[in-house]
C-alpha cells in the first residue's frame, strides 16, 4: 500500500465506521425497545499501540462514538505504552471488549497510516 492509496483508505474507514455505529445503534435500539434488558457493563483497560497524541484521540473519539461503549480517560505508562480505559454495554469479556477496541484500532491504524502498518 502506498500513499497513493492512503486517501482511499480514509474512505473506507470511513464507510467501514458508519457500517459500525448503525449495527451498535441497532443493538442498543433493540436493547432499549425489547422487554428485558441485555447488557452487561463493565470496564476494561486497553493498551493501544496509537504512536500519536492524534492517532490516540481519533481512537478514543472513534469508540466513544460508537454506541454502547465510552472512552473513560487514558494514561500514558512510563515505558511509553498508552492506555484507555473502555466502558461498554454489550461486550461479555474484558477479554470481548479488547478485541472489539482492537478492531476498530486496526482499522484507524489502515487509514491514518500511510503504510497501513497494524
Amino acid at each position: 500500500m502506498s500513499w497513493l492509496t492512503w486517501p482511499l483508505r480514509w474512505v473506507w474507514f470511513a464507510v467501514w465506521f458508519l457500517a459500525l455505529v448503525i449495527r451498535s445503534n441497532m443493538t442498543v435500539i433493540w436493547d432499549t425497545v425489547t422487554p428485558g434488558q441485555n447488557s452487561r457493563p463493565l470496564i476494561a483497560r486497553f493498551e493501544s499501540r496509537c504512536r500519536s497524541d492524534a492517532e490516540l484521540t481519533l481512537l478514543a473519539t472513534a469508540i466513544t462514538l460508537t454506541p454502547g461503549t465510552l472512552t473513560l480517560g487514558t494514561r500514558d505508562e512510563p515505558s511509553g505504552t498508552r492506555i484507555l480505559y473502555v466502558h461498554s454495554m454489550y461486550d461479555r469479556t474484558p477479554d470481548g471488549l479488547a478485541a472489539s477496541v482492537r478492531h476498530i484500532e486496526d482499522h484507524l491504524f489502515t487509514a491514518t497510516r500511510r503504510e497501513a502498518a497494524a
